[in-house]
Parts: C-alpha cells; structure tokens; sequence
C-alpha cells in the first residue's frame, strides 16, 4: 500500500511540475478518439463505456474517496482529484466534438452549441482559466460540469444502448439533472430542512431548460453522408441533382429528396422530410431508417402536389422525430 501511495504522489509532483502534460495529454488522447471513433465505429462503444465510467467516478468521488481511505488506508490529495477531475472533463469534451462538429447544421442555432462546446473543450485544456477562472465561480463550473455531462449521455446512450435521438434525449436529460445533485447540494448545502426543496426545483429547472433548448442541438449519432434533388432513384441511387427546377417541369415530373443518413450500427430512427416553401411547412414526410451503414442508409421522398405559387426558394429539412435538425437540402423553383 505504500508503494500505490509513493506511486500516486510521484504522479502527482510529476503533473504539478510539468502542468502544460495534462493539456497535451488531453490533446493527443482527443485526436486519437476522433481518429477511431471516425474509421472504427466498433471501437467507439469502448471509449463511451470508459467515459461513464469515468463519470461515475465524479458523482461518487467523495464515497470512493472514504472507502480507499478507509479500506486501503491512502488518502488522495485534493490536488491530484481537481486533476482527476479535469482529466475526466478533458476527455469527455474531445470524444464528443467529433460527432457534433460532423453533425452540425452551421447555417443554423446548433453552430451555437457546438461553438459552446469548442469553448469549453479550450477552457479545460488552460489551466489558468480552468481553475482560476471557472473552478472558483461555482454556478459557472456547475454549468460547465452539466454540459459536459449532458453531451457524452447524448453520443454514448445510443452507441451502447441503440436508443433513438429522441429517447437519448430525453434520458440524457433526466441524467444529467440527477447526477448533478452532488454538484448542487454542495452549492446549496442541506443543513436545514427547507434547502431540500431548493435544490429539487434547481434540478427541475435545469432539466427542463436543457428539454426546451433540443431544437438547437445537433442529433449528435446522425448525420448526412449523401444528399440530392433529383427527378429519379434507380438501384437505390440517385440521378443528377438539382439546384433549380422549371415550374413547369416540376408540376408534370414532380421531384425527389434524397438522402443517406449515417447512424451507428442497430439504431433504427424515424425521421421526416419537412417541405418548406418560402419559410412554410408545405408537406411532412415520415421515412424509416436503420443504422450500420458505411455510407448511410438511403431513403427518399417524392413529391408531386406543389401549391399553385411554387416559384421561389425551397428547402427539405431532415429532421427527428423530435424536430432536431440533421441537415436541410435547397433548390429553387424559377418561371
């Protein structure tokens, strides 16, 4: 047991001596992930298995704290868990940012979210500002904690479980307002009885925020791998795209949204095509699809009724049950 503690310590004095290790081990661990989770999807559900389970570690850090104390007599620096804890945000951040950078719509409100997350994967990498600045600003950091949080539950419950985005969402929600209770209570101490309902209604506040916003988040396990407007599909395969469109072709051939959705393996998802003229929702489209796929699952739809005044710009947004946003194809309609 002294050896473990020796050993700890080392660590410990090693990292303190040479800070700017932790922000290049961060670094080179996050491209590592990109580089897997991008050409071995396989590989991914092992990387979020490590990633909960390193969040478990979080939310019970003070009892495994107690218990190795208590069990194997070495107590652990406060030091070495703020670099525990960072290591832990560090890694979260930059297995995520692959999967949302790839899924974001830009000309959209999810280029917030995803620039948020960017930010605070920058914020745990410098030291000055993660611990100076953010860990000394307890609302700011419980903040920081619960998006980080709230973005893993978003890529890893699909990837383990094969739940849908809606589902993910929903679960991903509830979890991040219960596991921040530890975060909270310590906030809002509970010395006295009336705190209790405090901190419940800062947990319902805080789920429900996170729920009211998921029309600006990315559907982070899906993503357009192929798009195209076209007058046909032969073999699955769609013919020339389009980007303009007669009226008069349009009323006597109709058109076809086509799109290639990239999910991971065993998650099927209903989707729809929204058909929008001029800002107005004209048609919405139901289609299946199922994930696996290398180059995404192929799925379309035809449209052949258009209102008498179809001239002007049109867009086919592709969106989740819930009405997250994975991606928008345009044309337009000319005389």
């Amino acid at each position: 047991m002294l050896q473990l503690q020796n050993l700890l310590q080392y660590l410990f004095n090693l990292v303190r001596r040479h800070p700017r290790l932790v922000a290049l081990f961060g670094f080179i661990s996050g491209a590592a992930s990109l580089f897997l989770v991008e050409r071995k999807e396989s590989l991914a559900q092992f990387i979020a298995i490590g990633m909960l389970a390193s969040w478990l570690w979080l939310t019970l850090e003070n009892v495994l704290r107690r218990g190795i104390a208590a069990r194997f007599g070495i107590a652990l620096p406060p030091p070495l868990l703020h670099f525990v804890t960072q290591m832990v945000h560090q890694e979260s951040l930059f297995f995520v940012l692959p999967f949302f950078l790839v899924a974001t719509t830009w000309a959209s409100g999810q280029a917030a979210f995803t620039t948020l997350l960017m930010l605070a994967a920058l914020i745990s990498l410098i030291d000055p500002l993660y611990y100076r600045w953010l860990a000394r600003r307890r609302w700011l950091y419980l903040a920081f904690h619960s998006l980080t949080l709230f973005a893993v539950l978003l890529v890893a419950l699909p990837i383990l479980l094969r739940l849908t985005t809606g589902e993910s969402y929903r679960l991903a929600t509830i979890a991040t307002a219960i596991l921040s209770f530890p975060s909270l209570s310590q906030t809002v101490p509970l010395g006295r009885w009336w705190r209790v309902p405090i901190l419940v209604a800062l947990m319902l506040a805080l789920g429900a925020l996170v729920y009211v916003l998921h029309r600006a988040i990315p559907p982070a396990t899906l993503r357009l791998a192929e798009t195209a407007i076209t007058r046909q599909v032969v073999n699955r395969e769609p013919g020339p795209s389009l980007s303009t469109v007669s009226d008069a072709a349009l009323r006597s051939e109709g058109l076809i949204a086509y799109t290639a959705i990239r999910a991971p393996r065993g998650l099927h998802e209903r989707i729809y095509h929204l058909w929008v003229h001029e800002g107005e929702v004209v048609d919405r489209i139901p289609l299946e699809i199922d994930g696996g796929r290398e180059q995404g699952y192929r799925a379309w739809s035809r449209k052949q009724q258009f209102p008498s005044d179809a001239i002007g710009v049109w867009q086919i947004k592709v969106v989740t049950e819930g009405g997250q946003l994975v991606g928008v194809l345009r044309f337009r309609v000319g005389e």
